[in-house]
């Protein structure tokens, strides 16, 4: 079986993970500092993560009082971290229309084993009525569906008098739009401080 190259190319192809087009003016010396090979509990590991929590709340605005954290395995694992440490306590409303909300609902219900769970469900490239998300439960639900095309327009439909949390698995939609109080979301571009860092922004 033979192979036939492509006959149109990228307009830009600097590509790094995502793939994501490197930043204007990006060169190889933008690593020359890079921490390799090094725990990151070192001291310039933790002046790496202290650096990019910093430059996180000043491009995202985040208020002083919120908290930041960096976590491994992508929005991925900083979406597992929150489903398992914080729903429990309440009902939960789970909200899917693509792959990845329906595997926030398979880690609830079949991994977490919560009984109290509603499941809001529509079809690919179709939003379920999000105005019957009880704003007395604990809600999750993706804000991209990346997979499906489809994302919510605003958070109009969150309740601002709510009684539960709000998890968003935001991916790119926190450089974007406001979120609700548990954002896990990522950065898949190459920088100064490191390469697809996690960032799971806790709002109180």
């Amino acid at each position: 079986m033979t192979t036939t190259m492509p006959g149109v190319r990228p307009a830009n192809p600097h590509f790094s993970s995502g793939p994501c087009a490197k930043r204007p003016g990006w060169t190889l010396q933008a690593l020359s500092d890079a921490f390799l090979g090094r725990s990151h509990r070192a001291k310039g590991g933790k002046a790496k993560l202290k650096r990019a929590i910093e430059e996180t709340r000043a491009v995202l605005e985040v208020p002083a009082d919120f908290l930041i954290g960096i976590v491994p395995a992508s929005d991925t694992g900083a979406v597992e971290m929150a489903l398992w440490s914080m729903l429990g306590a309440r009902p939960v409303t789970m909200i899917s229309w693509e792959s990845f909300g329906e595997g926030w609902v398979t880690d609830v219900v079949k991994q977490l084993k919560l009984k109290e769970v509603t499941h809001l469900k529509a079809p690919y490239g179709i939003l379920p009525d999000l105005s019957k998300a009880d704003p007395k439960s604990d809600i999750v639900f993706t804000w991209n569906g990346t997979t499906s095309g489809v994302r919510v327009k605003n958070a109009d439909w969150i309740a601002s008098d709510r009684e539960g949390l709000t998890i968003c698995d935001a991916t790119s939609a926190a450089f974007f739009t406001r979120t609700p109080e548990v954002v896990p979301f990522q950065v898949n571009t190459m920088s100064d401080f490191g390469s697809a860092l996690e960032r799971s922004g806790k709002m109180p």
